[in-house]
This record gives structure tokens, C-alpha cells and sequence, in this order.
């Protein structure tokens, strides 16, 4: 396998749920990181725990709590991981979860989604992926046998009460890899979206009703089991690998075969 010691991975949403299991395992087989996290007073130690298990292992953290929809402050922390990243980042991985869980239809005007909401929605949790990956390409960060992953779920696929702008979302972010796999190819640059079981992160407890989604995943899956972040984390540590440049363009499942029993 080949060696990943010293290269940088740039996270964004790196302060919970997949986003942290990824960093720490990326870190684990010697992959610098470089964190984007909106995190308040109340669980910004949790994230500044995260940068000190990272350092504990032997690798470089960077992390910047702000929003990573925001054009200004992308700019911001490109500028410092060019700094650092002189051979720019080998993996990008977008774990953003922030979005808006209200119905499309109501009688009630405040009780249904709003416009602000659905494009805040879709530039956060999809769009924004594209711009990243913009910039970074422009600026001559994401070298050839680079990896860009997206974290997606079957919502892109299925539909849950209140879910409606996410769905939408992770429909749009498996587009959005696919088309970057497309453009980014000739410059062997390897784009896949990564769709995880359901997970019980704190992105999943925001979902109204998902106590039950929880119970049919449970009995669905043939493992009988929940997704965890650390086994998609496991798993993108193993595409991070330069004889993984092959896998590109796809929606990975990465379940225990959750998504194929009906």
C-alpha cells in the first residue's frame, strides 16, 4: 500500500460524527489534517479535543471554526493550508451537515419550508462541495491522484417526513460527484460520494421521527447494527490509497448491506 505519511487532508465538518472519525483515522496512518468546523462556546472543546488526539499522534492539525458556505472564509483557510500543504491536499472530504428539516407543505406559512431556507439548505449540505473543489483546483491544491469524498445517504434516494430539502441536497451532491469525477479524470483526480447507513450521529438525532428510523435500520441491516462514523472512516482510509485512483464517478454504500434488503 502506499505511503500516506505527511499528506494532508482538508475536512470539512470536522468536529462530529463521520468528519471526526475520518480525521482521527486519516491522522492514525500518518495523513496531516486541516479541520473546517462550525462549532459554539458549548462544544468547541470537544473540537480542540480532537486537534490534541490528532497532534498525540504524530501528525500536523489545523482546524478553523467557521462557516465553510462562506466565500470569504474558504478563501481564508486556503490562503493558511496553502502554507502549509506544499504539495497541496491529497484528500477532500465534505461532511457537512446543516440544514433545514420542515415539511415542503403546510397551510401554515411558517410551518413549511421557505426559499431562504431550501437554497441555504442545498448550498451548504451540496453546492458547496463544487466550490471547494474549485478553488482548490485553481489554486493548484489538488495534485493529480488527489481524492475528493462526499458524504451522502440513501435519502438521496428515499424520502422521510421533513426531510424533503436534504433529500434534495444529497440528490444534488451525488450529481455534483459525478460530474466532478467527469471534468477531474483527465487530471487523475478521483471524486466519489460515500453513502453510509443510517448512523446514529448528532446530525441524525436533529431528524424529527428518528428514533424510528433508527429501529427499521436496525432490523433491516444484515448485520443487524447500526453504520458507525469509525466504519466509513475505516473505509475512506483505504481509498486514500494511491492503487484506489481507479474508483471514481460512483455512490459507494458503505452499510452492511443495509440499502439492498427491502
Amino acid at each position: 500500500m502506499s505511503n500516506l505519511k505527511g499528506r494532508w487532508a482538508l475536512v470539512l465538518g470536522a468536529s462530529s460524527g463521520f468528519g471526526e472519525a475520518i480525521s482521527l483515522k486519516l491522522a492514525e496512518v500518518g495523513m496531516n489534517i486541516a479541520g473546517v468546523h462550525l462549532d459554539r462556546k458549548g462544544t468547541l472543546p470537544h473540537a480542540e479535543e480532537i486537534v490534541q488526539k490528532i497532534r498525540a499522534l504524530g501528525t500536523k492539525a489545523m482546524f478553523f471554526n467557521v462557516n465553510a458556505a462562506d466565500t470569504e472564509k474558504r478563501q481564508e483557510v486556503l490562503n493558511e493550508l496553502a502554507k502549509q500543504a506544499e504539495s497541496g491536499v491529497h484528500c477532500l472530504v465534505h461532511s457537512l451537515a446543516f440544514g433545514t428539516l420542515k415539511p415542503f407543505t403546510s397551510k401554515e406559512e411558517k410551518e413549511r419550508i421557505s426559499k431562504e431556507q431550501m437554497e441555504m439548505t442545498l448550498d451548504v449540505m451540496a453546492n458547496s462541495l463544487v466550490y471547494w473543489t474549485q478553488d482548490l483546483f485553481q489554486r493548484n491544491l489538488l495534485p493529480g491522484g488527489s481524492r475528493v469524498f462526499a458524504m451522502t445517504s440513501s435519502g438521496g434516494t428515499r424520502v422521510w417526513p421533513t426531510y424533503g430539502a436534504v433529500s434534495a441536497a444529497k440528490a444534488a451532491l451525488e450529481s455534483h460527484c459525478r460530474q466532478l469525477a467527469l471534468e477531474l479524470g483527465r487530471h487523475r483526480i478521483s471524486v466519489n460520494a460515500i453513502r453510509a447507513g443510517v448512523t446514529d450521529t448528532p446530525a441524525l438525532r436533529k431528524i424529527p421521527g428518528h428514533e424510528k428510523m433508527i429501529e427499521i435500520a436496525k432490523e433491516r441491516n444484515p448485520w443487524g447494527r447500526l453504520t458507525t462514523p469509525q466504519d466509513v472512516a475505516q473505509m475512506i482510509s483505504l481509498l486514500v490509497h494511491d492503487e484506489a485512483a481507479w474508483l471514481t464517478g460512483n455512490t459507494l454504500g458503505v452499510d452492511g448491506g443495509e440499502d439492498v434488503v427491502g
